[in-house]
C-alpha cells in the first residue's frame, strides 16, 4: 500500500485551485456514525475528470475496512476509524 497522506492531499488540492474550481468543488472529510470516515474528492475540472466509473472494497473486519468508488465526477470513500490514510492512498492510486 502506498503511504500517501494529508501532505499529498493538500498539494493536490492546491494544484487544482485556480480562482474558480475551489468555489464550486473541493475535498470533504467527514466522520461516519459506525464509526469511521468518509472522504469525498471532486474530480470535475481536474486531470482525473475522465476516469471511468469504478469501485473497490476491502473488508478485513468490522472496524478495518475500506470501500471506494468513482461516480458522478467524484471519488468517494468510506472506511474504518484507522483507515483514513488508506482511503487517501486509494485516491492517489487512481492517478494515471
Amino acid at each position: 500500500m502506498n503511504s500517501f497522506g494529508l501532505t499529498e492531499l493538500q498539494a493536490w488540492y492546491i494544484a487544482q485551485c485556480d480562482g474558480a474550481w475551489e468555489h464550486t468543488y473541493g475535498i470533504k472529510i467527514e466522520t461516519l456514525d459506525n464509526p469511521g470516515w468518509r472522504l469525498r474528492v471532486d474530480l470535475v475540472g481536474t486531470e482525473l475528470e475522465a476516469l471511468a466509473a469504478t469501485r473497490g472494497r476491502v473488508e478485513r473486519s468490522e472496524t478495518d475496512w475500506l470501500e471506494w468508488r468513482i461516480a458522478d465526477g467524484r471519488f468517494e470513500a468510506g472506511c474504518g476509524t484507522h483507515n483514513l490514510g488508506e482511503a487517501v492512498a486509494a485516491f492517489f492510486a487512481l492517478h494515471p
